[in-house]
């Protein structure tokens, strides 16, 4: 397989805990996983995103990692991964894993020997501070559920230690050059077990300044030290970084292609929003103009919700408003003053139509897709639940009890299934699904197969096209092998739009939200409300 196989791949996102439990016991484990391959591979995935699921005293998710080499127990062990990922291979999906190297958790064998002797070679592998340094908040990401400080003190140790999370995840010390060589060991441990890649996350904490800690050189320098590891080990292994950045800064990550391949596009993801709860396209147009060129071994993955909150920061406090107003009215829809724990289908009020057109947009901008776990059934939100577990659910596979996720009773479940209302299992699930022609699973299938007839989309220039018209998207991508383009239309209403296009009686419709009467680029061009029409050069099919 090609070396840039990520460049026009489908990412779907999964925690493991949460996909599909095969003994009973109320968690999701490796082994269901595995029986869930061919329904990901019917679906169009060719690359899994695993979050953690190392061995963990599981407070924050798996963040808090307690053991790098083994699993969560009640997953699986290191034969069932194994399985599991050359039953993958063998039908060609790739797996990459959560690499969470910013931070442990306290109970980490490095840790626990930090505390207990300030001459211990495991002391500086973090950030003590004998008196609680100044602060002025702005590395504070939890608020006042990480007490407001970035600084704990523990009474072992007999000195202050620096997290940029909760108190219980102490971070590492990125410049020391003995953390930097045990983290290169667990990248190799896991390659050869035969993974693609790693999400790296909380890249952009990794690298800053905490406490008095100082690098000797560029930090950056430690990323292309893992690049270089990574290729060593697997030259077809990617790096997709968490860099919630301004764009200008995304350079500093790919470098000169010798740092991260990706990075999650969170500037594009915020202004998508934006642009919804404007219903006009002109804030994403914007946005996408302002992405910085990249090498054409670079690549930005593309999403609409993640594991997390709806993160809004790339906004201003007036953008963010907008879209509180319009997809989190209430209090308890937003998290840090910054985000929404909402799933997609409930902030849309489940409109099919709008829907198709955001995942549409989704599968064509200029990147890679990645779809989180449920997406394509439309799942919905627990809001009962606590802070960001409420979009973290267990997926619905039929309509029977716990979704089908689990025989086991419900006090014994990882998590809350949701069971009533139009997003609840008895009503919306795979099966239900997958034996309606017309469901929205079958319609994402289709959507992702016609995005994999069109290359294009994850490469080459990207042009904006002036319409005229501020409700309607549409994009230009343009590559040696040829040209494709997609419109979508933000509003409710019915539009048309004009194009000034060299190319276009070589243009052919190939996806649409309907029938159109004409399936060329013939002035006026015809667009539904919430539409989207896809075309591609006809060279393209010969």
């Amino acid at each position: 397989m090609s070396r840039f196989w990520y460049k026009n791949a489908i990412i779907y996102s999964l925690d493991v805990e949460s996909f599909m439990d095969s003994d009973g016991d109320g968690v999701g484990d490796f082994t269901g996983l595995r029986h869930r391959l061919n329904y990901l591979k019917h679906l169009g995935v060719d690359c899994l995103w695993l979050l953690p699921f190392y061995d963990t005293p599981n407070r924050d998710n798996g963040y808090d990692v307690r053991d790098y080499y083994q699993l969560d127990r009640r997953l699986g062990d290191l034969g069932r991964f194994a399985e599991f990922v050359e039953n993958a291979e063998e039908i060609g999906i790739r797996v990459i894993i959560d690499l969470v190297v910013n931070h442990t958790s306290e109970e980490h064998f490095w840790f626990q020997e930090a505390r207990k002797n300030k001459n211990s070679r495991y002391r500086n592998f973090y950030i003590w501070a004998d008196e609680k340094p100044e602060e002025d908040g702005t590395h504070v990401i939890f608020g006042e559920e990480q007490d407001g400080t970035n600084w704990h003190y523990d009474e072992e140790a007999g000195q202050y230690y620096y997290h940029s999370f909760y108190p219980f995840q102490p971070d590492l010390n990125l410049s020391n050059p003995d953390v930097q060589d045990e983290i290169m060991r667990i990248m190799h441990f896991w390659l050869k077990l035969g993974i693609s890649g790693f999400r790296m996350d909380a890249v952009t904490h990794m690298l800053r300044k905490k406490g008095n800690i100082e690098f000797e050189d560029d930090p950056h320098d430690i990323l292309r030290k893992f690049r270089r590891s990574v290729q060593e080990n697997k030259t077809d292994a990617v790096l997709l970084a968490e860099v919630d950045v301004d764009p200008k800064r995304y350079k500093d990550f790919f470098g000169d292609s010798d740092q991260m391949h990706m990075l999650l596009n969170f500037y594009i993801n915020n202004y998508i929003f934006l642009a919804l709860a404007r219903r006009e396209a002109t804030a994403l147009a914007e946005a996408i103009e302002l992405l910085p060129a990249h090498a054409p071994t670079e690549q930005m993955a593309n999403f609409l919700r993640n594991h997390d909150e709806l993160d809004l920061e790339r906004l201003s406090e007036q953008e963010r408003e907008e879209v509180f107003k319009a997809f989190a009215p209430k209090e308890d829809m937003r998290i840090y003053g910054r985000g929404i724990r909402r799933r997609l289908a409930p902030m849309l009020n489940n409109d099919r139509q709008r829907l198709e057109m955001v995942y549409s947009l989704l599968l064509t901008l200029p990147g890679t897709p990645l779809l989180r776990y449920g997406q394509e059934i439309s799942m919905g939100e627990d809001l009962d639940l606590k802070g960001r577990d409420s979009v973290r659910t267990l997926m619905q596979w039929n309509s029977q009890k716990n979704g089908g996720f689990s025989t086991a009773k419900q006090e014994n479940l990882v998590r809350k299934s949701i069971a009533e209302g139009t997003n609840g299992y008895k009503i919306n699930s795979v099966q239900s699904q997958q034996r309606d022609s017309s469901s929205f699973l079958n319609w994402i299938t289709r959507a992702i197969n016609y995005r994999k007839e069109c290359p294009e989309f994850g490469k080459g220039e990207v042009r904006i096209m002036e319409t005229g018209n501020k409700k309607v998207l549409t994009i230009l991508r343009e590559t040696d092998s040829g040209l494709a383009l997609a419109m979508h239309n933000f509003c409710d209403e019915d539009q048309e739009i004009k194009l000034d296009l060299d190319q276009k009686e070589q243009m052919l419709e190939i996806f649409a939200d309907k029938e159109y009467s004409r399936s060329t680029l013939e002035n006026p061009i015809e667009i539904s409300a919430y539409g989207y029409r896809w075309f591609r050069e006809k060279r393209n099919f010969l």
